[in-house]
């Protein structure tokens, strides 16, 4: 999957689950993104960074395995705005494509 894709997911469903007073993080999970656990706490990892979620820890076990804590994992409000930007980006990408295929010679 698309790296952005991939983080347009995660940040959809945290959206979504603004509703509700849980979320179970596996919905957007590396099995259901079809990623790598390491790609995946990844991704977590650079949204928290740069300030799109918050409420998520990575860490290595002494094995050296990846253990992601995210029981209260959220969107932030950068976060909803990368969202409502990327929205509003594919929907002008969308129509300038489909304006493209019915014009010819541009």
């Amino acid at each position: 999957m698309d790296n952005f894709k991939a983080v347009y997911k995660i940040l959809a469903a945290l959206e979504k689950a603004m509703d509700f007073p849980a979320f179970d993080i596996m919905e957007v999970g590396p099995e259901a993104l079809g990623v790598t656990p390491e790609r995946w706490s990844r991704y977590l990892e650079m949204m928290a960074d740069v300030g799109y979620i918050k409420g998520v820890s990575i860490r290595r076990d002494i094995l050296g395995e990846i253990r992601v804590d995210a029981k209260d994992i959220r969107i932030t409000l950068k976060g909803l705005e990368y969202l409502q930007e990327n929205s509003v980006m594919r929907k002008l990408y969308n129509a300038a494509k489909g304006v493209m295929e019915i014009t010819p010679g541009l």
